[in-house]
């Protein structure tokens, strides 16, 4: 047994020195020669756009980066502002991509990496991009030369625009801060918005519509029969007024995507749409909770459309209700967060997606509500 052992011992001693040497100075040697030359794009400028999100932005192209052997190399887009400390230290990925030597990046991907770099949206900013050309964690990447673009970002989330009611056919005149209301935004459609009540109709009359309280332009308007218009925000273009002909009630729908209007009589029956003597707002997330109605006022030119100007709601059941009564059809819920459309008799539901102090409208004819934050 011992021979053995010893004879053992001795083979792997002739195997030990025999591949000491000669076969680690055969071994392919990975050493950064050369790297990547980024060839496309050489400089320019982005201009990005929501609507072209999923379309291509650019497609970058690189010369071969050279690690003295034939061995899979992982290519790398980075960004990073140009702003001449620290570049790259923290850079952004816009892809990687094994082999080749190009690669497609989506404008949705420039927008991310860009705005996650400090770009605000619709200003233009200076970035750097180069290509990282790697093996693997056991030897150093090595880098193209950096190019500089330009990019201005588009605004990825779009803030609800409120719109509000101006004009001589209007109980607010022309005066563009008076407690004028609100259109209600449609809860699947955040371009879309509608307004149904008494507007005064005659020679000269018409309707104008507000992008914010206190300000007169942008203003939309009539541009011809059911064409919409928005003037400049320096007062340029401004539209002519929605005209009305006779007074009465109407109901008002305008896209401000589409740009275009409608404005048709309502079918108003003061039987089955009577003037309630209260509206009030309850449930859990205002302040009465489920024991006290909040009430809410309205005015004489439009008795269905109900007001409160300031109200803390929180992120809990609510419902509208008339004469503090629980009776129909003064009795609404089942809506959606911020804005929508209730039923008779309706369920809770829950009105704000943030704890807030609100300005809540509710037009009873329609039964068609918004929650504006203060």
């Amino acid at each position: 047994m011992k021979n053995i052992a010893k004879s053992i011992i001795a083979l792997f001693a002739v195997l030990a020195v025999s591949c000491s040497s000669d076969d680690v100075e055969d071994r392919p040697v990975i050493k950064a020669i050369d790297g990547p030359a980024l060839t496309a794009p050489d400089g320019g400028s982005y201009v990005l756009n929501i609507e072209s999100a999923n379309n291509l932005a650019e497609r970058f192209v690189w010369t071969p980066a050279n690690f003295g052997q034939s061995v899979a190399i992982n290519y790398e887009i980075q960004l990073d502002a140009a702003d001449g400390v620290d570049e790259f230290a923290e850079p952004r990925s816009l892809g990687s991509i094994i082999g080749a030597n190009q690669l497609a990046v989506s404008v949705v991907s420039l927008n991310t990496a860009a705005i996650a770099l400090g770009g605000v949206p619709l200003e233009e900013k200076q970035y750097v991009v180069r290509v990282k050309a790697s093996v693997n964690d056991s030897f150093e990447p090595i880098y193209s030369n950096p190019v500089t673009i330009s990019i201005t970002p588009y605004q990825a989330f779009v803030p609800l625009q409120n719109l509000y009611l101006v004009g001589n056919a209007t109980e607010y005149g022309y005066e563009n801060n008076a407690g004028n209301s609100p259109l209600f935004r449609d809860p699947e459609n955040q371009y879309k918005f509608y307004y149904t009540g008494y507007f005064t109709g005659g020679d000269g009359k018409g309707i104008k519509i507000l992008s914010a309280l206190g300000n007169w332009h942008p203003q939309y308007g009539s541009a011809g029969d059911g064409i919409l218009a928005v003037s400049g925000a320096d007062g340029s273009n401004e539209p002519g007024p929605i005209a009305v002909q006779t007074s009465g009630y109407y109901e008002l729908t305008i896209d401000i995507q589409e740009m275009t209007y409608t404005l048709v009589p309502f079918t108003y029956d003061p039987i089955s749409m009577p003037v309630f003597g209260s509206v009030g707002i309850i449930g859990a997330g205002t302040p009465g909770g489920w024991e006290a109605d909040t009430d809410m006022t309205n005015s004489t030119a439009n008795p269905h459309l109900w007001k409160i100007n300031e109200i803390v709601i929180t992120q809990a059941a609510i419902k509208f209700r008339a004469n503090d009564s629980w009776d129909t059809p003064g009795n609404w819920g089942g809506g959606t967060a911020v804005s929508g459309q209730l039923d008779v008799n309706g369920g809770d539901f829950v009105g704000v997606e943030a704890e807030g102090s609100y300005s809540v409208w509710f037009n009873d004819l329609d039964r068609r509500y918004i929650f504006i934050p203060r």
